[in-house]
C-alpha cells in the first residue's frame, strides 16, 4: 500500500476512535476514558508483538515511554485551551502545528526532498486540517494568548510524538507503541486515582466520581478534545455501562491508527505522513453525520474535498 494511503487511512480511523471518545466521554470523566483507551490498546499491542514479533532495542523502548509522556502533556494541554475556547480557533490550530513541526523537522533536520506535486499536497493538506476542524458560529470570538499559546504547544507536542515514533527501527516492531500506551496510562490512572479519591472524601461515590458531570471535556472530531455535557443534575447516566465499553473500542481503534501511522512513518517522508494523518477530523466529522445525523458546514465539505485532493496528489507525488 503507498505510504500516502496508508497515511490517509490512518487518519480515517484515527477519527473513528475520536468519535468513539467523544461518545464515551459524555458519560465518563475524559481522563478515565483516556485511561481505559491506553490499557485496551496496550493489550491489541502486546497481541500484535506476540503474533509478529519483535527485537528489543533499548532505545526504542526509551523513545517509546518519552513519546507517552508528550501524549499525556498534548492532551492535557488540549483539554486546557479547548476549555478557554474558541474551540473554532484553537483546535484547527493545534492539528496545523501538529502537521508542521514534523514537517519542519523533516525538511530542515532530515533534509527530505519533495516535488512541486508534493509541496502543492502539502498545501492543501494544512489548509484541509484547518478548513475540516472549523466550526463556524454567528460571533466571532478572539482567542486569549493563554488560549493560542497552549495549542501551540499542544500541536508541538503531537508533532513530537510523531517524530520520535519516525526515529524508531523497524526491526522493535510495535514496542515503542507499547512503551508509548504503558507510560500514557500509568500517568493518566494516577491522575484519575487522585481525583477520583479526593471527590469520594467530599462524600462522592465511586461511580459518581467516575461519571461525567457538567460540562465535560472529551475526544472530538476537531482536535480529538472537545467540551461535552452531561447531565444537568450530575446523576451516572444509564448508559455508564455502555460507555465503558465504549472506551476500550476506542483505545483499540487507536491502536490500530497508531500502528498503521508508525508503518507509514518508517516507509515514507515524515512530512508527508505527518500533514495526512493530522486530517483525522475529516473521519470524525463523517462519522458524526453518518451516525449522529450531524450537519457538516459547507466550509467543512470544502475541507474535505481538499483533504481527499491532497491525499491524491500526495500518493502520485
Amino acid at each position: 500500500m503507498p505510504v500516502a494511503l496508508l497515511a490517509v487511512v490512518a487518519a480515517v480511523i484515527f477519527g473513528s476512535a475520536d468519535f468513539l471518545g467523544g461518545m464515551a466521554a459524555k458519560h465518563l470523566r475524559s481522563l478515565v476514558v483516556t485511561g481505559v483507551s491506553a490499557f485496551s490498546g496496550l493489550l491489541l499491542l502486546l497481541v500484535a508483538m506476540a503474533v509478529l514479533g519483535t527485537h528489543w532495542l533499548p532505545q526504542d523502548a526509551l523513545l517509546g515511554a518519552l513519546s507517552g509522556i508528550l501524549s499525556v502533556a498534548a492532551v492535557g494541554l488540549l483539554y486546557a485551551c479547548l476549555a478557554i475556547g474558541p474551540m473554532s480557533i484553537l483546535s484547527p490550530l493545534t492539528a496545523v502545528v501538529s502537521a508542521i513541526v514534523p514537517l519542519l523537522w523533516g525538511l530542515l533536520v532530515r533534509h527530505e526532498a519533495l516535488s512541486a506535486l508534493a509541496w502543492t499536497g502539502l498545501g492543501f493538506a494544512l489548509v484541509a486540517t484547518v478548513l475540516v476542524g472549523f466550526v463556524p458560529g454567528e460571533k466571532v470570538v478572539r482567542p486569549s494568548a493563554r488560549g493560542l499559546v497552549m495549542a501551540v504547544c499542544s500541536g508541538t507536542a503531537i508533532g513530537g510524538f510523531m517524530i520520535i515514533m519516525s526515529s524508531t527501527s523497524e526491526a522493535s516492531g510495535v514496542l515503542p507503541l507499547i512503551f508509548n500506551r504503558a507510560v500514557n496510562g500509568l500517568i493518566t490512572t494516577i491522575i484519575v486515582v487522585v481525583t477520583t479519591l479526593a471527590m469520594m472524601r467530599r462524600g462522592r461515590s465511586l461511580r459518581s466520581a467516575l461519571a461525567a458531570e457538567g460540562p465535560q471535556l472529551g475526544a472530538t472530531p476537531d482536535g480529538r478534545a472537545d467540551l461535552e455535557h452531561a447531565r444537568a443534575h450530575g446523576r451516572p447516566s444509564p448508559m455508564l455501562a455502555r460507555a465503558w465499553w465504549i472506551a476500550i473500542g476506542a483505545g483499540l481503534v487507536d491502536a490500530t491508527a497508531n500502528t498503521l501511522t508508525l508503518i507509514a512513518l518508517r516507509s515514507g517522508d515524515l512530512a508527508i505522513v505527518s500533514a495526512l494523518t493530522a486530517m483525522y477530523p475529516a473521519g470524525t466529522i463523517l462519522l458524526a453525520a453518518i451516525v449522529l445525523r450531524e450537519r457538516i458546514a459547507g466550509v467543512q465539505w470544502t475541507g474535505l474535498g481538499l483533504a481527499l485532493t491532497s491525499g491524491v496528489l500526495l500518493a502520485v507525488g
